[in-house]
């Protein structure tokens, strides 16, 4: 599951990089392996142990219907214990681009599908520890034109939300997924131009 890390450090940074002994021994969880790095702190040479969670990329996607809706998921999390409402989601599988993953997982989880994608950019979910990606999508024009087909460890309610509806759900403290609300909030300034 190991993959080449992108060198996309900012110019200036390079006193920030930690030398680094990569372990390819770990624990394979099922959804990420658990890698253990010795790095060396550039600061004092003090070396220390890293836990890296090689985990594969992810896409998230906002659908917005021809009447402006955006398509939600209600679902049980099990990390949290509560039912979360977020935006369609999952992982992109192995051969698969950020896109045919997105459209996937719209479909699978909604029965919706687009013609109109529009790439809002990549975010690292949590650079602390994991090292993967979440791309994140538009999908306008975004139609219901199926049933959904769900993961044997899925069950999920489809919601359609005007924009001010996922406003109140946000400020009521509903919506917390915070790479949904990333994505939500990148739409929301697009509505605004």
């Amino acid at each position: 599951m190991a993959k080449a890390v992108e060198n996309n450090a900012h110019t200036g940074d390079q006193e920030l990089l930690w030398k680094r002994s990569r372990s390819e021994t770990g624990l394979n969880l099922k959804i990420f392996n658990v890698r253990y790095d010795t790095v060396e702190n550039p600061r004092n040479g003090r070396q220390s142990q890293a836990t890296i969670l090689e985990t594969p990329d992810w896409v998230d996607t906002v659908p917005v219907t021809p009447e402006g809706k955006i398509v939600m998921v209600d679902q049980f999390r099990f990390g949290v214990a509560a039912v979360t409402t977020e935006i369609p989601a999952g992982i992109i599988e192995a051969g698969e681009t950020p896109l045919h993953a997105a459209k996937r997982e719209l479909l699978e989880e909604t029965g919706y599908t687009s013609t109109d994608w529009v790439d809002l950019g990549w975010v690292e979910p949590n650079s602390a520890f994991q090292d993967n990606h979440c791309h994140q999508w538009l999908a306008r024009d975004a139609r219901l034109t199926d049933t959904p087909d769900l993961d044997e460890g899925e069950m999920i309610a489809v919601r359609l939300l005007s924009l001010d509806e996922i406003r109140q759900e946000i400020a009521a403290g509903r919506i917390r997924n915070s790479l949904a609300l990333l994505a939500l909030s990148k739409v929301f300034d697009l509505w605004k131009s």
